[in-house]
């Protein structure tokens, strides 16, 4: 196949973009900007403007369709959408766990929850929104990222005959723009020399608008189009067209089985291993030698054997023992070999292919190929008539993931504010003939004979309060022309065309707050709330949700391809109060050597699937489901931590921590198992204060025996001692009296002695 130039590329890319831009899409384009000057609030066309002024009408609008819109995009991105993955095997279950982490880290690096409300309100009002993955080189300092980026509807050009509501059999999804040169050359500093050199033919103007751009309120970007400065001369800027064009492709590619032997260093640890093995072997066979030689001998001596057989049958069990150590050698290496040896299974490219069979040991550690062709998009971007670049994505869809409201089986749905229209229409006609008909009534219009009045005194002062007009004798005085009365059935029709709108559009007054037509218990708003939501659940469960788990879906084929060196990822909590989780993939697994060998949660080849949370970005009525959840609480059938965790009140962690009937009877059990340690340490106490005291008691009763005895023996000792003092005392008395008596004698004797 020959090969086409670069020229003529951009040539096809341009051609291509022309073809896809026909008469329908043209008409697509024009009903759908219709409907967004209506949601804009540019509900009148340039003549239909004119006409009214010139008939003394009023130009005003009641715009009703700018709250419906609003109100759908809150109920579908109240909250951000989550994705969950699930392994394929076992081994992928850790990187699918922290698949939903690293979505939520680019998705909030890309700024997403504001990219979702833009792309759901062009689903809205241009019938369909645009997400576009990509991977910015550039961020986290040259390692490259992933982003969500959002595309403008009316510069994205889909294959015609697409039957898919996400163009996933689309031939070719093209997105073309009128960009100036110095914003590409400031996007790819490295082409400046293709783009100066590139020459285009832009189409600059918004041909698909009826609205008057010269007094519409609201200043669009087809409006500014051809305004293109630039920065550093200030001076005009040239503006080229600019074209994106996303192919389907199919690409060969490898599907290999090599088998990898051992390294240099594995090699040395293997005979390592051997030796040491064979060496107890070794030893195993020469006891086993040893004992045979010793059964031998014993067999000799007991007769049952000549010495000569002996000898034989020990030189043919050494023989053996020889023979048997050989083969364990190579049975022990061919063991730790295969051991070692692994085959390992990867897919490859063709031309990678080919240049890994230039190689001999490739072609000998092959053990299988499969060719097989897979599905690739195939990107080219081209200016004019000049390629800027072009590459195969790593993807297997477009990139560019589409978003529809009502999916008319072509690439051309409708919006939500297109059934609207006609209804908006009839609002803003019947209110302006309502003013139209007041004004009359309230400034008459005269029929007179010419020359009967002054007419300048009459037009400046007969609507004037208390105005004294004057006219001409001989004429026919003035008469007052009186509008004609609007029929009573006419009233009707703004409060009609108002609840068919709500009606038409699912959005009712009580979901906006209105409080007239609100329902009075919190039950009842439930129910309003249920009631009134359905068409917007079906529109999410059946095209929103799609469309998202599609999206996740190609983020991760996008991701794996990006994400391959070890990373770690950041991520804010939604709580203030808990700390930054930290996420990493792809670490490095290293050998005894230091050499990384293989990779813990390996993000790039693990497999699994892609899941949108069912409901995830759509809201609640926080008020009646508080309701709701406080009767659940009274009823005992949710503890009071579920019925916190519901609530908006500040600091509701701490308080669940202090008030929580868990915490309550948590410090209950504390405050008991306390009082049960110190009840059990009295107890203890107790027990040997009862010991002590049996003891004691047992001294004491000892004690007392021994002082009864000892007060017996005491007593007798001092009845003894006093019956001894009596004795004593009565003998010392006796003693006395004798000696009294002896020394009367004696006195006597004496004196009679004297006398004689």
């Amino acid at each position: 196949m020959p090969r086409i130039s670069d020229k003529k590329k951009a040539e096809i890319n341009a051609e291509l973009w022309r073809r896809a831009n026909g008469t329908k899409r043209q008409r697509w384009q024009s009903i759908q900007q219709q409907a967004y000057d209506f949601y804009l609030d540019q509900q009148l066309t340039a003549d239909e403007e004119s006409s009214l002024q010139d008939a003394g009408m009023p130009t005003f609008t009641i715009n009703r369709i700018t709250p419906v819109i609003e109100m759908m995009k809150y109920f579908v991105t109240a909250k951000n959408p989550r994705w969950q993955a699930v392994g394929a095997e076992g081994s992928d279950t850790d990187v699918a766990a922290v698949h939903s982490d690293i979505a939520d880290y680019c998705w909030h690096q890309s700024n997403g929850h504001s990219l979702y409300s833009h792309v759901i309100q062009d689903a809205l009002t241009k019938s369909i929104g645009y997400f576009l993955i990509d991977v910015d080189p550039d961020m986290d300092r040259g390692m490259g990222e992933v982003v969500f980026k959002r595309v403008d509807p009316f510069d994205v050009f889909v294959d015609p005959m697409s039957t898919d509501f996400l163009f996933r059999d689309a031939a070719y999804v093209i997105i073309k723009k009128d960009v100036a040169k110095q914003f590409l050359m400031s996007l790819y500093p490295d082409m400046k020399r293709k783009i100066k050199k590139a020459s285009g033919s832009p189409e600059i103007g918004n041909a698909f608008s009826m609205r008057s751009v010269s007094s519409s309120t609201t200043i669009q970007e087809p409006d500014v189009g051809g305004e293109a400065y630039d920065p550093l001369t200030a001076e005009e800027d040239d503006i080229i067209d600019y074209y994106e064009v996303y192919r389907k492709i199919k690409v060969p590619f490898y599907n290999i089985f090599v088998n990898v032997p051992p390294s240099e260093q594995e090699m040395d640890a293997i005979k390592a291993e051997a030796k040491e093995q064979l060496t107890m072997f070794m030893k195993e066979v020469e006891v086993g030698l040893k004992e045979k030689e010793q059964s031998l001998m014993m067999a000799v001596e007991r007769g049952e054997m000549i010495e000569e057989r002996a000898k034989l049958e020990m030189e043919k069990a050494k023989a053996e023992a020889k023979d048997a150590i050989q083969q364990q050698e190579q049975v022990i290496m061919s063991k730790i070999i295969e051991r070692e040896s692994r085959v390992e299974n990867t897919v490859v490219s063709e031309l990678e292919f080919k240049a890994l069979q230039e190689s001999a040991e490739f072609n000998k550690n092959l053990v299988e190929s499969v060719k097989f062709y897979d599905t690739r998009v195939n990107l080219s971007c081209s200016i004019g008539d000049v390629i800027l670049y072009e590459y195969v994505l790593p993807c297997t869809q477009y990139p560019i993931i589409p978003l529809m409201y009502q999916w008319t089986g072509t690439p051309f749905p409708v919006s939500a504010v297109t059934p609207l229209v006609g209804k908006q229409q009839e609002l803003n006609k019947a209110h302006q003939i309502m003013i139209h008909n007041a004004n009359l009534s309230s400034n008459l219009r005269w029929l007179y004979e010419e020359g009967s009045v002054p007419e300048d005194e009459w037009e400046q002062y007969s609507s004037a309060p208390g105005a004294l007009l004057k006219y001409r004798q001989g004429f026919t005085p003035p008469v007052p022309v009186q509008p004609l009365p609007l029929n009573q059935a006419f009233f009707q029709l703004t409060t009609v065309g108002r609840q068919d709108m709500e009606y038409l559009s699912g959005i009712y007054s009580s979901m906006q707050g209105d409080v007239g037509q609100q329902h009075e218990t919190y039950r009842g708003l439930l129910q309003a709330d249920e009631y009134g939501t359905r068409r917007i659940k079906a529109w999410m469960e059946s095209t929103v949700e799609p469309a998202l788990e599609h999206l996740g879906t190609v983020f991760k084929e996008m991701a794996q391809n990006a994400y391959t060196a070890q990373k770690v990822f950041r991520i804010v909590q939604p709580s203030a109060l808990q700390d930054q989780k930290e996420v990493e993939i792809n670490i490095p697994i290293y050998n005894d050597f230091g050499q990384a060998i293989s990779k813990w949660k390996d993000y790039g080849t693990a497999k699994f699937d892609v899941r949108i949370v069912s409901g995830s970005t759509l809201p609640v009525n926080r008020w009646a489901l508080l309701e709701e959840y406080f009767r659940w609480y009274q009823a005992g059938l949710i503890d009071d931590i579920a019925m916190l965790a519901e609530t908006d009140v500040r600091g509701k962690e701490n308080i669940m921590k202090r008030k929580s009937i868990y915490a309550q009877l948590k410090n209950q059990v504390a405050e008991m198992e306390e009082a049960l340690k110190d009840r059990e340490g009295t107890i203890e106490t107790l027990s040997r204060q009862v010991v002590q005291a049996g003891i004691k008691d047992k001294v004491r009763e000892a004690d007392k025996e021994i002082s009864s005895e000892s007060m017996k023996t005491e007593a007798q000792q001092k009845y003894l001692r006093d019956t001894l003092r009596t004795q004593v005392d009565s003998t010392r008395k006796d003693l006395e009296r004798e000696k009294n008596v002896a020394v009367k004698e004696f006195k006597l004797g004496l004196k009679e002695a004297k006398n004689t």
